[in-house]
């Protein structure tokens, strides 16, 4: 393991290290030789480290690294910078601008996996590490400051000085004088995954009996064909779904429904919000006729409101207009099995998949997820009994992987549809527009235990002109479930392609997670516009143009004002705009150049008048 210290005043640090096994370390400080040796204790700490075969390099610029060392000697595992400082009376501002260098020349000279450790006074960082915390403009921002280097911060602890051999620090403005370091910090930087580069993606389906290529929308180019529900996957998503169907079997015979689902639906379906799906167009001449394309949607006991009245060319027998939308429901399937009467009852049929929906953007709101739906014919009478044993079965198994991950045990309620107390979150909100739901499935875990909807059950009369069975169904978020188990705050980190997310979860197993990006900046714009006269302010359009300028960076928009011009009757909205990311490095010119990509589009795509 190669080992660079800088900065080192009097070497003490670098020869405390250098006894380590399997690691050669090399000791630089900015000063020359002769300087540097007429520190206090110096001159034996610098023999100590060449007699143990250690290199030490006089008169290194911490900026210019790759300057001093040859291509063959560049990729250090570890950078250790103790205490930095410009010298003197150097203020907040310069010392931002040693360590913004500092990072980028650590990018040229550091290994892949390699991490920079940097080591700051109490309150220096300006992280809530820090007690007591800096004002934020009074701190060295060292997390903002990294990111613009492509480092983030994946570790702080405290600077234990006393159990350091021989250690003594030295330079307090720029002599040859001790400092305090009590309450110290060191702070570990890895390298970030490159941001994501959003070229069109094309993605084939089938539809009807005919296969067909789209354009996938530029928001979800990174989220399709991911695999998650794979069997050589081991996401969290997938061993969610395994377990729940593992313990579904035990008490239903259970069927699978293996066939590849297809990503489209055609039509314009009522009752849903037409905001919310993700319009898809064909690519040129490859649109099936009306005949080869069953209605994915159609008016069925199942979806009471979802494409009741499809299209009225549809009632009048004409040719249907060729309007395709990704899927945002697995229902429509769940539908064409009882249609084609391959439904057996008694036995539970599982469908899972991507589902997409377009909604606003918060930690838990998410434009795709993974759902896992279970549908069961069953004797008209005895739908209650076998709502209260399928509830039962997934509190059991939800019961069993929270304890299993935090020790603790999470609550679970089923809530009446008409009694529903809390908000919908966007997940249930959509699928009360679905329709026919008669349960909430609400888990509650530390700090949130009044419950967040992870699931629906519904029933209803089949469409086998049966009086005598009844369907029952359960639609379950797995994402929300995985971030509820695993205690991951944000949906995005489902998503990440870091490979430190997976390898939190070896061969499947969950585990309570820990982010690997630590403190991430966040930066804030406001935007406001004349909205075009007469028209409705979609804003989900608005959140959605948001996510796909940003990659997915923008964790929050709030309206902050609604104003409407006397006499004119024009109104005016002002929203704030915050950028974070929860895996990468995000950059304050990053989210500006994201920020003035986003006054284009909305003014381009929505119309609006730019103040």
């Amino acid at each position: 393991r190669r080992v660079l210290l800088l900065g080192e005043g009097n070497f003490s640090f670098a020869a405390a290290l250098c006894g380590a096994r399997a690691t050669h370390v090399v000791a630089t400080c900015y000063e020359s030789e002769e300087e540097a040796a007429g520190r206090g204790g110096a001159a034996r700490s610098i023999r100590r480290l060449r007699d143990s075969g250690a290199e030490v390099v006089f008169s290194v610029d911490c900026t210019k690294l790759k300057e001093h060392f040859s291509p063959g000697e560049r990729e250090f595992d570890r950078i250790y910078f103790n205490f930095p400082h410009c010298g003197r009376k150097a203020g907040v501002v310069k010392n931002r601008q040693l360590l913004g260098r500092f990072f980028h020349s650590c990018a040229e000279v550091l290994a892949q996996e390699g991490e920079v450790h940097v080591a700051l006074c109490n309150g220096q960082g300006g992280t809530p590490a820090d007690q007591p915390r800096r004002e934020w403009h009074n701190s060295w921002q060292i997390v903002a400051v990294a990111a613009g280097a492509g480092f983030i911060l994946s570790h702080v602890h405290p600077f234990q000085a006393e159990t350091i051999h021989g250690y003594k620090c030295t330079g307090y403005r720029s002599q040859d004088k001790s400092f305090s370091v009590e309450g110290a910090l060191n702070h570990i930087f890895t390298r970030s995954t490159a941001p994501p580069c959003f070229t069109p993606v094309s993605c084939e389906t089938q539809l009807g009996s005919q296969k067909v290529s789209f354009q996938v929308p530029q928001v979800l180019v990174d989220k399709m064909n991911r695999g998650f529900l794979e069997g050589n996957s081991s996401h969290p998503v997938r061993t969610i779904k395994e377990k729940l169907s593992a313990g579904l079997s035990q008490a239903f015979p259970v069927q699978h429904i293996s066939s590849c689902l297809p990503l489209l639906h055609q039509g314009r379906p009522s009752g849903v919000c037409h905001s919310s799906l993700f319009w898809i167009t064909l690519s040129p001449g490859e649109a099936p006729s009306t005949e080869e394309v069953p209605q994915a949607l159609p008016n069925t006991v199942l979806f009471p409101h979802f494409g009741q009245d499809t299209d009225k060319n549809v009632q009048e027998g004409c040719p249907v207009p060729k309007q395709f939308y990704l899927r945002p429901s697995l229902l429509p399937h769940a539908q064409a099995i009882i249609k084609n009467k391959a439904f057996p009852p008694g036995t539970l049929q599982v469908l899972s998949g991507p589902v997409f929906r377009k909604c606003r953007i918060t930690p838990h709101s998410m434009p795709v997820f993974h759902e896992l739906l279970v549908v069961l014919a069953v004797s008209r009478g005895t739908e209650e009994s076998c709502v209260q044993m399928l509830v039962d079965n997934i509190k059991t198994t939800v019961n069993s992987l929270h304890q299993g991950v935090s020790g603790a045990k999470p609550s679970i309620s089923l809530q009446e549809a008409t009694s529903f107390g809390t908000e919908l979150n966007d997940f249930a909100a959509f699928e009360w527009q679905l329709g026919g739901i008669q349960h909430f499935l609400c888990v509650g875990t530390e700090p949130e235990p009044s419950g967040s909807c992870v699931g629906v059950i519904r029933t209803a009369p089949d469409e086998l002109k049966s009086c005598e069975l009844v369907v029952v169904s359960a639609s379950l978020n797995l994402d929300l479930l995985a971030m509820l188990l695993c205690g991951i705050s944000d949906w995005r980190m489902l998503w990440t392609w870091d490979r430190r997310f997976l390898s939190q979860f070896p061969e499947g197993e969950l585990r309570l997670f820990k982010s690997f990006s630590l403190y991430p900046p966040s930066y804030v714009h406001d935007v406001s516009f004349w909205v075009p006269d007469g028209e409705e302010f979609d804003e989900v359009a608005f959140h959605t143009l948001a996510r796909k300028v940003s990659g997915e960076t923008v964790i929050s928009i709030e309206l902050r004002d609604n104003f409407q011009q006397p006499g004119t009757g024009r109104r005016s909205l002002c929203y704030r705009v915050t950028f974070q990311s929860c895996d990468r490095a995000l950059s304050c010119w990053e989210a500006a150049e994201m920020q003035l990509r986003f006054r284009e589009e909305i003014q381009q795509q929505l119309g609006v008048t730019l103040r």
